[in-house]
């Protein structure tokens, strides 16, 4: 498949046409309304139906410059990018539109065990960067080598995306990642210095109405844009009125929260007091406890010794693990640890069985710069990793090509279709365990992302390492689970070996189920499983099910790549799922004095339950036709346009993990049909086309192209061609005659 490059030049403003609708048609109650709406009369615009699937849209080239709305939109490119409210007026006035789409997260919260209410210590972080919205805006991805990035969600709970701006909504692309990793994301309310203080004498030193507005207003914008809640941060002195009327805001908050978002979160950060004085207290005292009993979290100060940690640790009592006490890994004022040592306030931390909130752990990119981010990001979580527990995975399918959401190049099915670094977080795929050992008898093993090769998307996970003398085999542990199992089990994967003188082959690790409790879907308490684990080695399938050689043809077809494809199935009976592990062997029993070494990438691997195989509604819908909105026309060079668009389709939301947006360029006269080309790719049901170039119609004369939306099941199944929404747009000179169909735009 081509890809197209974006041709002509940037301009200033964007690209809403005058006269059009306002789009301002989403409800406000957090739901995205589905995109049935078309074009109203009168607009220069018709539809009419080629198939079921196919818009036939006609419009006259038009030059009026008329800006899109410049909170959603790059003034310079009318991308569509992530933003934040400055004040509280701008909170207090916010309702969402059909311009907000792009910002709404997709991807619904995957299940993880242990849940957060579970009687152990968790792990936050609060992520701090250069004042934030910096790449990450960009919601449909950007060109940017070297971004920052971050994998090892495995061993946290909470991930709060910070800045200094009054409403921090979180990047659309950070939420889908966190959410696809099974993570909460929440967003940030603060206020500080002279500023803040007015802020909040303005909703806290009067009514009850006033701070329920805000209260209210906070809880909605989580809701619509489909994040977890907030960390509330008062960094201000306040009025002994005010002071006294902020337990009741953050409880109010926290209720509205719970209401409007399943699990939501509200955290309160150690700061001002209920006096109103501004001082932080490093510990959970009498003098804030308040706020904890208000919410659902305290987030300490990182000024702390081994005494707060006692006297929080009395206090809280029960609630301990609510209790995030702060780690500034750039290690400001007196601290324990940071940097590279962060794991010596951690260990102290949960020696207490504390709860911990990393604050700007980005200091690894930032301080150390990203020659060797990667590296130096392995090492720094490598360090701390023996006191935070692994999440597992809850429940299948399971489906992960290891992508980081990044990458020096762009794969698909093996082959590299595009020769420019990119950086989209929302297509970051479920991230394995990244692990490093050395043996006390020599050899090594090591699990780290590779950006040079990928099966899909821009990097895939490399297994290295040395296999030592006197050893048969190693194990690199990829993926914890947290599940029963289902009776019959199919894995799928697709490697590339470097080496022949090993095997590798995948293992899981299970228990047996003694009991099994009336919900099913619940997590298994330990008296349900037998006391010793047991290794089970799937059985090589030399015939996949239809189903699964489906998913691996493509595979096959590539084998001049290097890259093979594997099916396995497992049978299991009363059994819990623990983990799924790469076992490397010798290939032969002998030369055992020596150490082998080994490599291999794994490009994508697939866990079934065989049973959801041959379930009837296992099948793509169709799309919907679709709808074009937000036209801009800028001249390029001699005989070209610059043509800007946005599309939106209706598709149900667990069919497609993401979209992929195709266009077929102008054909103005008769000739061969040119070439699909690939220009992106939508984690939302709606993108926007920008600065692609176009032939410039002549007088009286129209040119035709084509824009198809092709659905990408979570699975990695092809959707027939068949199937994928298609839209014929036409355009042509102002000078065309009205009775060619195509109407006027003034």
């Amino acid at each position: 498949m081509e890809r197209a490059e974006p041709g002509g030049g940037r301009r200033p403003q964007g690209a809403k046409r005058a006269g059009e609708e306002s789009e301002e048609d989403a409800a406000a109650d957090g739901k995205q309304e589905p995109a049935k709406r078309r074009f109203r009369p009168g607009l220069g615009l018709q539809l009419e139906m080629e198939s079921e699937r196919t818009s036939v849209l006609h419009r006259v080239v038009n030059f009026a410059p008329d800006p899109l709305p410049a909170r959603q939109y790059d003034r310079q490119t009318t991308e569509p990018i992530s933003f934040y409210l400055s004040n509280l007026e701008e909170l207090l006035s916010w309702k969402p539109t059909s311009d907000d789409a792009f910002n709404v997260s997709t991807e619904r919260l995957a299940e993880r065990q242990p849940p957060l209410d579970s009687p152990r210590p968790r792990t936050l972080v609060c992520h701090d960067m250069k004042g934030g919205y910096i790449e990450d805006r960009f919601i449909q991805g950007t060109e940017v080598r070297d971004p920052y990035v971050f994998y090892h969600w495995r061993y946290i709970d909470i991930f709060i995306y910070f800045s200094h701006h009054t409403v921090t909504i979180p990047p659309v692309v950070w939420t889908n990642a966190a959410h696809r990793n099974g993570v909460l994301m929440l967003g940030t309310f603060i206020t500080e210095w002279t500023e803040g203080g007015k802020m909040c004498e303005s909703f806290l030193a009067g009514e009850a109405e006033a701070y329920h507005a805000v209260a209210e207003q906070l809880a909605a914008v989580a809701q619509f844009y489909r994040f977890d809640g907030w960390l509330v941060n008062i960094e201000n002195s306040l009025s002994v009125t005010a002071a006294r009327n902020l337990p009741h805001f953050l409880r109010y908050l926290t209720t509205q929260v719970h209401k409007a978002v399943p699990g939501g979160q509200v955290l309160w950060y150690d700061s001002v007091l209920p006096s109103g004085e501004l001082r932080w207290q490093n510990e959970l005292n009498e003098m804030n406890k308040v706020y904890l009993d208000a919410c659902d979290g305290f987030f300490t100060n990182y000024n702390w010794n081994e005494g707060h940690l006692l006297r929080t640790r009395e206090l809280a009592d029960d609630r301990r693990t609510d209790v995030y006490i702060g780690v500034d890994v750039f290690a400001r004022g007196i601290v324990v640890g940071g940097g590279f040592e962060t794991n010596k306030s951690l260990r102290m931390i949960r020696e207490h069985g504390l709860s911990v909130a990393i604050f700007a752990p980005g200091w690894v990119y930032e301080h150390l710069g990203p020659d060797d981010f990667l590296k130096n990001e392995d090492k720094f979580w490598g360090l701390l990793s023996e006191m935070l527990p692994i999440h597992s995975v809850g429940s299948l399918p399971f489906c992960t090509s290891f992508s980081l959401g990044m990458g020096q190049g762009l794969f698909d099915n093996g082959q590299e279709s595009r020769r420019k670094p990119w950086y989209n977080l929302s297509s970051q795929e479920i991230q394995p365990i990244y692990t490093h050992h050395r043996g006390p008898t020599g050899g090594w093993l090591r699990t780290r992302c590779c950006l040079q090769e990928a099966w899909c998307g821009g990097s895939s996970l490399l297994l290295e390492g040395a296999i030592p003398p006197k050893t048969h085999h190693v194990t690199a542990r990829l993926f914890s689970f947290q599940m029963p199992a289902p009776p019959r089990v199919y894995l799928a994967l697709i490697y590339k070996q470097a080496s022949q003188a090993v095997i590798f082959a995948p293992e899981f690790t299970t228990h047996q189920l003694l009991s099994r409790p009336a919900a099913t879907d619940s997590p298994l308490p330990a008296a349900f499983l037998s006391s010793g684990m047991t290794r089970q080695k799937p059985h090589l399938l030399h015939r996949p099910p239809p189903q699964i050689a489906q998913l691996l043809r493509v595979c096959g077809q590539q084998g001049e790549r290097g890259w093979q494809s594997r099916c396995y199935v497992m049978e299991l009976q009363r059994s819990f799922l623990d983990e799924l592990s790469i076992t490397v062997t010798r290939r032969h029993a002998g030369g055992e004095e020596e150490e082998v070494s080994f490599a291999c990438r794994l490009g994508k691997i697939w866990v079934l339950d065989a049973a959801a195989l041959h379930s009837p509604s296992n099948t793509a819908s169709p799309m919907s036709p679709m709808d074009v909105f937000h036209v801009h026309w800028q001249r390029a060079a001699a005989g070209q346009l610059s043509l800007s668009l946005t599309l939106r389709w209706t598709y149900p939301a667990h069919e497609a993990t993401c979209f992929r947006v195709h266009y077929r360029s102008g054909l103005c006269v008769g000739g061969p049909e040119p070439p699909l080309l690939l220009i992106g790719e939508a984690h939302a049901p709606v993108y926007r086309v920008t600065e692609i170039t176009v032939p410039a119609t002549k007088a009286s004369s129209s040119c035709r192209l084509e824009f198809l939306v092709e659905p990408m099941p979570d699975e990695g199944v092809q959707v027939d061609p068949a199937m994928w929404g298609k839209v014929v747009f036409i355009y042509s000179d102002p000078k065309l005659p009205s009775n060619t169909g195509s109407g006027s735009v003034n």
